[in-house]
């Protein structure tokens, strides 16, 4: 029978302390809204006594945030409750976290003391902490490197004095999915009193093992999981809770647990923390990396296209993803290759999807990815040559310490000049968003890189841009002394573009023969 499993969230505390992580107060109140709407059980909302700016944010989120427990981490120090107590006092539901080393390693190298105090410490921590708050986690930092004795006596004492979670934590990524179990299973038989507390994993990921070892966790017992959106955290990060969680829903007869968590928040949430960061998920990363519902090779394109299921164990709306991508690159079939011309309004017969694909695999054969622009190109000769009708005929760009603004005009098919104010986070982002109000087209940027044509403080700039405009990918370049103008007239290349092939795809529609072929 499938057991109800907490999901423990600390992307905002242990997530934060990996490098580049930082996040101010207002980026954690962001962030702790959305983990609400995702239907975490606890958010752990910081370290109080680091800094006044912790402190802060820990109180900004339980002013905010009712439903879920809001929960705060302290040392084994009196002042560090304190300070935790202090930033939970308007918390509807809250938790005070204390922690303190229990392995020989940490105690002699780091703490310097020796058990007998780590004894003391974890009985007066635990003690203050009840005085503050009926709901306490103890942590037993690396636990899994700790004498199972000894660790089995701190545990006792934490349980005696009132703590009503126990974690575990695999805190430097150590242990391994039998060992973990194993632990688990020992602690339960050695100390009886631990059957009236939960038991926690915490779990790093130095050896790749953080997700396997929850899991396995779970399976020993434990009813609660510490984990962080994207797997975010110090060195190699922490389990990741989108694997967590899409592992119990898609192996619900292997991993029998359930949770609250919302998978349809899921990709929100990850997109959301990437911002608010500005580090995103390696592409091949599992549930949320951008390559993780796309296919290249040919065999499992088929496939996806006939059923999804081939080669998906999970549907990518299940998830909030918009679904499945099928990428055109050297390993692509003919079966992607007549799907995408259909899809951009062509219908080539046979014949000539039989020549158009070996021109396709020479080109994928010197492209790292095929764009819509590379089809239209095979399709039709000449397309790269598209008339210029959009031109940009003034840029005004306001940036600084608050919103960018832009304004642009612009002349183009069917109106003389059209002028438009946008905003955005940056003045680039400000000036694509007035010239997609001007145009009135529906523009997605997928990549943007600049380079220094020229040296000197006034150097040129040279964008080189691809977009999705109306659903088409295209690229896009320009070039200027400023960058911002230099993308501005690198989107309008991409425009042009855009419009050429709305051109050539109404005459395929309206003709019986297909250009170029």
């Amino acid at each position: 029978m499938a057991k109800d499993v907490i999901i423990f969230d600390t992307t905002l505390r242990d997530g934060e302390q990996a490098p580049g992580n930082a996040m101010s107060p207002e980026a954690k109140l962001r962030l702790a809204r959305q983990l609400d709407t995702l239907g975490v059980d606890v958010i752990e909302a910081g370290f109080p006594a680091a800094s006044q700016g912790d402190l802060r944010g820990v109180q900004q989120v339980t002013e905010a945030v009712q439903r879920p427990i809001i929960a705060a981490l302290a040392r084994c120090h009196d002042g560090d409750i304190d300070r935790a107590a202090e930033a939970l006092t308007r918390a509807a539901r809250k938790r005070i976290h204390v922690f303190i080393a229990t392995s020989d390693l940490h105690l002699e190298q780091k703490l310097r003391i020796d058990r007998a105090t780590c004894v003391e410490r974890v009985r007066a921590a635990v003690q203050r902490a009840r005085g503050y708050a009926a709901d306490v986690e103890f942590s037993a930092e690396d636990a899994t490197r700790s004498d199972l004795d000894f660790l089995c006596r701190v545990v006792l004492v934490a349980i005696a004095e009132g703590a009503t979670t126990i974690n575990l934590p695999d805190t430097v990524g150590y242990t391994t999915p039998a060992e973990y179990a194993a632990l688990f299973r020992a602690v339960r038989d050695r100390v009886p009193e631990a059957e009236k507390v939960v038991l926690s994993a915490h779990c790093h990921d130095d050896l790749g093992l953080a997700v396997a070892n929850s899991l396995a966790a779970i399976e020993a017992g434990a009813g609660q999981v510490e984990c962080t959106v994207n797997g975010i955290g110090e060195r190699a990060g922490n389990a990741a809770l989108e694997e967590i969680v899409m592992a119990g829903r898609t192996r619900p007869q292997v991993l029998s647990f359930r949770c609250r968590v919302n998978p349809r928040e899921i990709m929100r949430t990850s997109r959301l923390l990437s911002h608010e960061i500005g580090v995103f998920p390696q592409p091949n990363k599992a549930i949320v990396g951008r390559n993780a519902f796309a296919h290249e090779a040919g065999i499992h394109q088929h496939g996806v296209l006939q059923n999804g299921l081939t080669y998906e164990i999970i549907a990518p709306e299940t998830v909030g993803a918009g679904g499945s991508s099928i990428v055109l690159g050297k390993h692509s079939g003919r079966h992607a290759l007549e799907r995408r011309y259909r899809e951009l309004g062509y219908e080539p017969d046979a014949n000539a999807i039989e020549q158009l694909y070996q021109a396709f695999t020479a080109l994928a054969d010197k492209k790292r990815q095929i764009l819509d622009e590379d089809l239209l190109t095979l399709l039709h000769d000449g397309f790269h040559r598209a008339p210029e009708v959009y031109n940009l005929t003034q840029l005004r760009v306001t940036c600084g310490t608050e919103t960018a603004t832009a304004e642009v005009r612009i002349a183009g098919p069917g109106f003389n000049e059209r002028s438009a104010t946008a905003s955005g986070n940056g003045p680039i982002a400000a000036a694509f968003a007035a010239v997609g109000e001007a145009v009135g087209r529906t523009i997605e940027v997928l990549d943007l890189s600049v380079q220094s044509v020229t040296p000197g403080r006034d150097s040129l700039g040279r964008v080189l841009l691809q977009v999705r405009i109306d659903g088409k990918s295209l690229s896009g370049h320009g070039a200027s002394t400023d960058i911002v103008e230099a993308g501005a007239r690198a989107l309008v290349h991409a425009l042009n573009k855009a419009d050429h092939a709305d051109g050539l795809e109404t005459a395929a529609l309206s003709s019986s023969y297909y250009w170029g072929v």
